[in-house]
C-alpha cells in the first residue's frame, strides 16, 4: 500500500510538472513578451494630423512641431539630475515624482516625462542626449491656429488619460487626443495612423538595426484634412461683437442645415490650450466658475426663449384651427384672468389680428391663442399632448443630435409633468396654469441652437436638416443620413406664411423697425426672458436676457440666426442689434448699420458690471412689461 502511495505522489508531481511545463511553453506568453521587451525597442512614427478649413477655404488650423522627452525606466542609467531639470526647466522633485509615475505605468514601455519642449530646449537637449541613457526624444505634431477665435467649435488636443489607453489599445502613454469640439468629434478621422519601427537590441542593450530586417514595420498615414460649415469671418465678426458680454449665439443655413457661426461668450482664444502653457491656462479657465469661458452656451445653456416662441403658438393655433389669421383679440395692457391675475403687456394698438400680433409681440394675442389650443380638447391633459407633439415636430425638448457636443434637451413640459406638479387626479389644473408657455416663459426651456433650428424650420417653411458642423471630409460631401434627412413638422406648409408675414412686419413696423438693413428684408422676433438665479440659497431676480431670432432674405433664406445675451434689458437692445449685424455681414460681406455696431462696442454697453451685481449688492433693471421693444 505503502508503494502504490508513493508511485502515486510521484507520478502525480510529475504530471503537475508537466502540466506547468507545458503551460509556461506553450500557453503562456508572458516571457516570450518580456523577452521580446528586452531585445526588440518599439519606435512609433507619429502622424500629421488633418488641417481643419472653414466652409470657404479659410485654413484654420495646422501643425507645428513638438518634442516630448520620453523614458523607458528599465533602461534608465545613472544622470545628472540637476543637469537634465536645468535644461527642461523642471524642479527635481517633480522630475522624481514623473519617474515614479512611469515606472508604475510600465517599466518596459515609454512614457512622456517631459512634454512639448520649446525649440531650443529641444536643440540644447539634442546635443547631451548621450548623457541620458533610457530618455529620448519623440517628435509629434501640435496644433497651430491660424484664427483667434473659434475655440469651443475647434476644441484643442491634450494627452490621453489612463482610461482612453485602458479601453483604447490604439493609444499609448505619452500620445495626444482630441478634446471639445470637432477635434474630439472627428478625432479617428484627423488623427491619421501611427507608423511603427521595431529596433532589435543586443545583449548590451544597443541599438543594432531594424528587427527581421523590418517586415513588421509600418509606415504612417497622415490625418484627413476636414472642412467645416463655419464661417470664418462671420464667426469672428460675432466674437468681436459679444465682447463683455455672455451668451450663445447660433447661426445655421436653412437649405443644408449647415451651421454658419456658434459662438458662446465669454470665450478665449485657441492657441491658449497649445503647448506647455496648456495646462495652466486650462486650469484658470476651468476655475473660473462665473465667466465660465469653457462652457459651450451655445448648445449646454437652457433658456427661457421668451417672445420668439410665441410664433410656435401661432403655427399650433393655425393647425389646430382654433384661429386664423383674421380673429382679433383686445389687449389692455395686458390680459386678465382666473381669479384677478394679469399677464402685462406693453403699449400698442388693440385689438390685434396674428400679423400684428406678432409683430407688437402681444402677450395678450397669444395667451388667448393658447388657451384655445388647450381648451380645445375634453381635458387639459389632452390638449398638452396634443401641443406638446406639435413642438416636438420641431425637434425641441430632446437632443438635437448634432455632431459636436450631446448638448442639452431642453424642456417642453407635458401633461405628465404638470400632472405631477400640481399632484393630479387630488388636484385639478387647467390652461391658465400653464399660461407662461404661450409667451416662452414658465418651464419652457430651450438651447440657443434649438432656437436657430427652429428658426431655421420656420425659415423653410415647414421642414429642417438636424445642424450639423461637418462639410467636407478629405475632399467629400458628407453622406451621412443624420444630416442629409429632411425632418417635416406636424405644421402644414400653409400654415407658415402669415407667421412669417408677422415675422416680417417685426422689421417694417413693429418691435426691430429701428433695425432694419438697406436691401435686406429680414424676418424676425424680439424677445425678453425673465432671469433668476440663486444667491447664497436665496431666488434672486436679476435683469432679463436679450433674445432675438431671425433669417434673411424673407424668400429663398440664406442664414437664420438666434441670439441669447444674457442680463442684455430686452430683445431688440442687443439681442437685436448683434443679429441685424450678422445677417448683413454674411449676405453683404460688408456693414452699414456703423451706428448698431457702435451702440454694441461702446465700452459704456459692456454688460460687465451688470454680471457682477449680485455679488455686489446694486440693483437690477427689471422688466415691468411696458416699454416698446422689451417684449
Amino acid at each position: 500500500m505503502r508503494r502504490i502511495l508513493l508511485y502515486i505522489i510521484i507520478l502525480t508531481t510529475g504530471m503537475i510538472f508537466l502540466g506547468r511545463l507545458f503551460y509556461l511553453q506553450v500557453v503562456d506568453d508572458s516571457f516570450a513578451v518580456r523577452s521580446n521587451n528586452n531585445a526588440v525597442k518599439v519606435v512609433y512614427d507619429y502622424p500629421q494630423r488633418g488641417y481643419i478649413y472653414d466652409r470657404n477655404g479659410e485654413l484654420m488650423v495646422s501643425n507645428q512641431p513638438s518634442y516630448d522627452v520620453m523614458v523607458i525606466p528599465r533602461n534608465l542609467k545613472p544622470f545628472d539630475t540637476t543637469e537634465l531639470c536645468n535644461i527642461v526647466s523642471l524642479e527635481r522633485k517633480e522630475l522624481e515624482r514623473r519617474l515614479d509615475k512611469a515606472k508604475i505605468y510600465s517599466p518596459f514601455l515609454p512614457s512622456v516625462i517631459v512634454p512639448q519642449l520649446t525649440k531650443s530646449e529641444y536643440a540644447f537637449l539634442q546635443e547631451k542626449m548621450r548623457n541620458y541613457e533610457g530618455f529620448y526624444i519623440q517628435k509629434r505634431s501640435l496644433r497651430d491656429y491660424h484664427v483667434d477665435h473659434s475655440a469651443n467649435v475647434l476644441g484643442f488636443i491634450a494627452e490621453v488619460s489612463p482610461n482612453t489607453i485602458k479601453n483604447n489599445p490604439y493609444y499609448t502613454s505619452g500620445d495626444l487626443i482630441g478634446r471639445k469640439g470637432v477635434e474630439s468629434v472627428y478625432e479617428d478621422t484627423l488623427r491619421g495612423v501611427k507608423g511603427v519601427k521595431y529596433i532589435q537590441k543586443d545583449k548590451l542593450n544597443r541599438d543594432i538595426g531594424p528587427y527581421k530586417d523590418g517586415i513588421y514595420d509600418t509606415l504612417p498615414e497622415r490625418g484627413k484634412d476636414i472642412k467645416i460649415s463655419v464661417d470664418s469671418d462671420l464667426q469672428a465678426y460675432g466674437e468681436y461683437l459679444m465682447t463683455n458680454k455672455r451668451g450663445g449665439i447660433i447661426a445655421i443655413e436653412p437649405a443644408s442645415g449647415e451651421i454658419l457661426s456658434m459662438i458662446t461668450a465669454p470665450t478665449y482664444d485657441p492657441s491658449d490650450l497649445v503647448g506647455r502653457k496648456r495646462s495652466p491656462n486650462f486650469s484658470k479657465m476651468w476655475l473660473d466658475s462665473t465667466a465660465r469661458p469653457l462652457y459651450d452656451r451655445s448648445i449646454l445653456a437652457q433658456y427661457p426663449p421668451g417672445s420668439p416662441f410665441k410664433t410656435m403658438n401661432a403655427l399650433i393655433g393655425l393647425q389646430e384651427g382654433v384661429v386664423d389669421t383674421d380673429d382679433t383679440f383686445s389687449c389692455h395692457h395686458g390680459y386678465t384672468y382666473g381669479r384677478g391675475r394679469k399677464m402685462g403687456c406693453h403699449s400698442h394698438s388693440s385689438p390685434l389680428a396674428m400679423t400684428q400680433g406678432i409683430a407688437q409681440s402681444c402677450n395678450s394675442y397669444f395667451a388667448q391663442v393658447y388657451r384655445k389650443i388647450i381648451e380645445k380638447y375634453p381635458t387639459p391633459q389632452e390638449g398638452m399632448d396634443a401641443w406638446h407633439k406639435h413642438v416636438a415636430s420641431f425637434g425641441l425638448g430632446d437632443y438635437m443630435g448634432n455632431d459636436l457636443s450631446t448638448g442639452r434637451p431642453g424642456k417642453i413640459p407635458t401633461s405628465e409633468y404638470y400632472n405631477k406638479i400640481y399632484d393630479y387626479p387630488t388636484y385639478k389644473w387647467f390652461a391658465t396654469a400653464t399660461l407662461s408657455n404661450a409667451i416662452g416663459q414658465g418651464e419652457v426651456l430651450l438651447t440657443p441652437i434649438q432656437l436657430a433650428n427652429m428658426t431655421a424650420t420656420i425659415a423653410n417653411r415647414g421642414w429642417y436638416y438636424t445642424p450639423h458642423i461637418i462639410k467636407e471630409i478629405d475632399g467629400k460631401g458628407i453622406t451621412d443620413e443624420n444630416f442629409t434627412k429632411k425632418h417635416h413638422t406636424t405644421i402644414d406648409p400653409e400654415n407658415f406664411e402669415p407667421v412669417v408675414e408677422g415675422m416680417h412686419q417685426v422689421y417694417k413696423n413693429g418691435t426691430a423697425s429701428a433695425l432694419q438693413i438697406d436691401g435686406i428684408e429680414i424676418a424676425g422676433k424680439t424677445g425678453t426672458a425673465e432671469n433668476f438665479v440663486r444667491v447664497n440659497g436665496k431666488r434672486m431676480q436679476l435683469t432679463d436676457h436679450s433674445i432675438f431670432v431671425a433669417f434673411a432674405p424673407v424668400d429663398n433664406p440664406k442664414i437664420a440666426i438666434a441670439v441669447f445675451v444674457e442680463n442684455g434689458y430686452w430683445g431688440g437692445r442687443y439681442g437685436g442689434k448683434i443679429a441685424s449685424l450678422m445677417i448683413e455681414k454674411y449676405l453683404k460681406g460688408t456693414i452699414t448699420r456703423t451706428d448698431l455696431e457702435k451702440f454694441i462696442m461702446d465700452p459704456k454697453n459692456s454688460l460687465e458690471d451688470e454680471y457682477e451685481k449680485p455679488y455686489s449688492g446694486e440693483p437690477f433693471l427689471i422688466n415691468d412689461g411696458k416699454k416698446n421693444g422689451w417684449l
